[in-house]
């Protein structure tokens, strides 16, 4: 039997490498934060939900099937604990039981491997009652399958006739084995016979009919005579013990995919849960395909700020459908790194079948996200803030290639504006040229001056808005860059001068600042 919950038709790979540059996303999107809420303290569910995240999904109709099966979960997420916590019970069952493997002997590992069946079709018959109980709750392709198949499989002659096997294995009334000799008169070719007919009559045994066997007992102090009819019944159910402890990897393998892929969507319903305790709806994204070159979204926040923050956060409109670029500047402290993380959380989220902080949200998939976001100066001094931006940059171009999504924040500031915008207008360009989508946010007139003339018509231009009394509204609008970023608010707001004016000796206040 098979999951399939996050795939249609395969297993996830949950051993599978993280993308090469899955640490800057982590970073750059603040995705811990997100990860933690998903994961509610329990480490497993952390990295197996990291896993999914990070392991995007190209293909719209893969990410649908995986948004039906979390809408059923979301929907009846009692029923989803109640299974995940099948899966979990199953992998601590084995872990408590004496496990024959590294034993030498082949009765020792039956022994182990026969008690392990029995806890893990205990675990299965658990399985089949929730699937008896709550199939016609689910509608998903991928649920509706798993239930019914534990329905179908694991019927009740199925177990009936395991429990069979199982306690014809314990050999109560000893271990029925045939085998032939050889020209030396050695033992070869064992097989291990049923015992269910092997009992003798009443008749037989009081002596009345004629014996079809006969017996003899070792005495208990015959080692020798003691070894060699062990080694008889170990080699005799060898092939068995075999087979059994296989049978118990491939039952422990089921339950341990069942537990990580049942386990990334109680994380989802963690997350879900604790953002509707904050006031918010997620909606589930509408994918499209990267020819399509679409994104467009309606209120979208930055999924790992609405969870940090006390008061709601605020939302972004956006159509950049047709656009192959992003250009955000604007007021110092006005949202604009939210707001680029914001996209790209949402495209994560989106990519692997997840709901994002939105009330509407519609974009092309990407081959991957990548980040380039503003570092703190190198404590070491080791090498300068842009030649570790040009380092980060050369790792990102060897990895990155056409369908994937750029963003950058602040990106190459660390030297004068005239070279910090030429570096950033042919980076931009080759990205571009090789059909790669980029979001950028950068306080580089000049760099966004040039793009408005060189790329007007496949560039949405976007500014954080700025009130005239000065304060941020934390919003993004339609806008062509300025030359300033107003940074003489934050001077004002923290008590600076503007200088001689027409109220001579008087300071000058921000908005809401008390005189002193």
């Amino acid at each position: 039997m098979k999951a399939y919950l996050l795939y249609k038709d395969q297993d996830f790979d949950f051993d599978a490498n993280l993308p090469v540059n899955h640490s800057d996303v982590i970073q750059d999107l603040e995705l811990t934060t997100l990860l933690q809420a998903m994961a509610q303290g329990d480490e497993f569910l952390f990295e197996t939900s990291k896993r999914v995240v990070l392991t995007s999904l190209d293909d719209p109709e893969a990410i649908r099937y995986r948004q039906q099966v979390l809408a059923d979960c979301l929907a009846e997420p009692d029923i989803l604990r109640e299974m995940y916590a099948v899966a979990l019970g199953a992998l601590k069952d084995k872990r408590g039981l004496w496990w024959g493997y590294s034993s030498q002997y082949p009765s020792s590992i039956l022994s182990g491997a026969v008690h392990q069946l029995e806890a893990f079709f205990n675990r299965m018959k658990e399985l089949r009652q929730i699937a008896d109980r709550h199939l016609e709750k689910f509608h998903s392709v991928g649920l509706g399958t798993l239930l019914l198949t534990l329905q179908h499989e694991l019927d009740d002659e199925y177990f009936e006739t395991v429990n069979y096997h199982l306690e014809q294995l314990k050999f109560r009334r000893g271990a029925l084995i045939s085998m032939e000799l050889d020209r030396f008169s050695n033992g070869i070719n064992y097989v291990l016979r049923s015992s269910g007919k092997a009992n003798s009559s009443w008749r037989e045994r009081f002596g009345i009919d004629r014996r079809s066997s006969y017996s003899f007992t070792i005495s208990p102090r015959d080692e020798a005579g003691a070894n060699s009819l062990s080694e008889i019944q170990n080699r005799g159910i060898n092939l068995v013990a075999n087979a059994a402890a296989q049978s118990a990897d491939h039952i422990n393998s089921y339950f341990t995919m069942l537990r990580a892929e049942l386990g990334f969507y109680v994380s989802c319903v963690n997350l879900h849960e604790e953002l509707v305790a904050k006031g918010l709806q997620p909606v589930f994204p509408d994918p499209a395909p990267f020819e399509e070159v679409r994104l467009s979204f309606s209120n979208l926040r930055d999924a790992a700020l609405a969870i940090q923050a006390e008061r709601p956060v605020v939302g972004n409109d956006g159509d950049a459908d047709g656009k192959s670029m992003i250009i955000i500047t604007g007021a110092n402290s006005g949202g604009k790194s939210t707001f680029v993380r914001s996209v790209g959380l949402a495209q994560l989220m989106m990519q692997c079948g997840m709901f994002v902080v939105a009330d509407a949200y519609r974009a092309s998939v990407c081959g991957g996200v990548f980040t380039h976001f503003i570092r703190e100066e190198d404590a070491s001094m080791t090498s300068g803030r842009l030649d570790e931006e040009l380092a980060r940059m050369s790792v990102i171009a060897d990895e990155i290639g056409p369908g994937c999504l750029m963003l950058f924040n602040e990106s190459f500031a660390a030297t004068n504006e005239r070279e910090g915008s030429e570096i950033a207008r042919q980076v931009v360009q080759a990205l571009l040229e090789a059909r790669i989508r980029v979001v950028y946010v950068t306080h580089l007139y000049d760099f966004a001056e040039s793009c408005l003339h060189q790329h007007a018509a496949s560039t949405l231009f976007l500014r954080a808005e700025r009130e005239r009394d000065g304060r941020r509204s934390f919003r993004m609008v339609v806008a062509e860059p300025l030359s300033t970023s107003f940074g003489e608010d934050l001077y004002l707001r923290l008590g600076g001068w503007l200088g001689e004016n027409a109220n001579v000796g008087k300071r000058q206040r921000a908005p809401g600042q008390r005189q002193t």
